[in-house]
């Protein structure tokens, strides 16, 4: 019997649709949970589909787990990968009755003690820079008089980061220049989402990420960064009790937005970047996908950690070989079989992500020059790749609105 995964997953993310079929291809039975109408019922691969309740989540993953009766739970967005964490507090609560799903979700994700970290981005780049891993200097800040006297006493000058804990895709971001610049982003960023936003990402987009946090008027925690002038990259790992068992390395060549998610890639090999995945999975004893983002100075090319994303990324799915195959370590490691990477998808190291970058120019030169990364032999998720062109080139034009009004662009070099 094939061991099965479940997805979980909060929004209708194209790239989570191309790790099932990945999945599947390495030897997995695939369930998902998750929204009605998300791209990963156009496939083949899943073999039942939960409905993802976002006003009663836990409840839906909950359900979900008892009826898959799952091997591995994989987050496919990082709403889910908290709901995931809550879900275990909530079972852990109940004792010898919440023990089976509490070491379903361990076993996926590593040890529960060190999930708060992963979303407290101060605390978490603390623990990083104390393994001896490259990192910009990090400070909780409450006002712009905490700002001022941390920059004072960091050295530091403006441009600075500002970043909410919690957040993801460049929603929580903000880089400033000046004092006004940064008091503006500050009271942007610690906000509760207008109610407003909340109920129209529900209504029309069946996305309640927002809903709970703008009707409980929850503000964000908010962290200053330094600056790192430089080229940014990404690394997605597979891992296992702390064990990283592949990794995937890119250069970040085009985005969506300046602050937004890639859309083509460079293949890199980066010591740098290896060892602090390395250390960072081991300290937090992790396990399953979660991805890392750097920044490679500029002078130096020295990587910088930046945060973690303890969920799959949208280059999970690609397949380059022995140890760069994400998909067929996580089969090994749940099976106990021996690692039986999946052919070579492409000898090209430039990677334009489909259609991410289809969607962000269709006449962009890297789609003729790159390696195209389109599912040919899944016609129906191409045909709903299509369907959604529309929306996403809204999402995206909004993106660089909002960037383009509160935010400086980072710079490339």
């Amino acid at each position: 019997m094939k061991p099965k995964v479940l997805i979980a997953t909060t929004a209708r993310w194209i790239p989570t649709a191309r790790l099932i079929v990945a999945l599947e291809n390495a030897g997995f039975a695939i369930d998902a949970v998750c929204p009605s109408g998300h791209p990963l019922s156009k496939t083949d691969a899943v073999c039942k589909i939960y409905k993802y309740r976002g006003l009663d989540a836990l409840a839906s993953f909950g359900e979900a787990i008892a009826a898959s009766k799952p091997d591995l739970i994989v987050p496919g967005d990082d709403l889910a990968a908290q709901q995931l964490h809550l879900l275990y507090e909530q079972e852990h609560r109940k004792g010898d009755a919440g023990k089976p799903v509490c070491a379903l979700i361990a076993r996926s994700l590593g040890a529960p003690e060190n999930f708060p970290l992963l979303y407290a981005r101060a605390a978490f780049i603390q623990l990083a820079q104390e393994d001896g891993i490259r990192v910009p200097k990090t400070q909780v800040i409450r006002n712009i008089a905490d700002l001022e006297k941390w920059m004072s006493a960091a050295g530091a000058d403006f441009p600075v980061v500002l970043k909410a804990d919690g957040s993801s895709g460049g929603d929580g971001v903000r880089v400033v220049r000046t004092l006004e610049e940064a008091n503006r982003g500050l009271r942007a960023l610690q906000a509760p989402p207008l109610l407003l936003r909340a109920a129209k990402r529900a209504l029309i987009d069946r996305d309640f990420a927002l809903v709970w946090p703008s009707l409980l008027r929850r503000r964000s925690v908010v962290s200053a960064q330094t600056f790192i002038a430089g080229r940014e990259a990404t690394s997605a790992v597979a891992c296992w009790k702390g064990e990283v068992l592949a990794s995937l390395q890119f250069e970040v060549l085009n985005k969506a937005a300046s602050s937004g998610h890639a859309t083509v890639l460079r293949a890199i090999d980066d010591a740098e970047m290896s060892a602090a995945a390395e250390k960072i999975v081991r300290r937090l004893n992790l396990s399953g996908v979660h991805g890392f983002d750097f920044m490679l100075e500029s002078q130096s090319g020295d990587a910088y950690l930046l945060e973690i994303n303890p969920r799959l990324t949208q280059v999970g799915h690609l397949t380059l070989g022995p140890g760069r195959d994400i998909p067929a370590a996580l089969f090994s490691a749940v099976s106990g079989q021996a690692v039986c990477p999946a052919p070579k998808i492409t000898e090209e190291n430039t990677i334009a992500l489909f259609p991410q970058e289809w969607i962000r120019d269709s006449a962009s030169p890297f789609l003729q020059s790159a390696y195209h990364d389109v599912p040919w032999d899944k016609p129906e998720l191409i045909r709903a790749c299509v369907r959604a062109r529309r929306k996403q080139r809204a999402w995206y034009s909004q993106q660089n609105r909002v960037q383009a009004l509160s935010v400086a662009r980072l710079p490339r070099t």
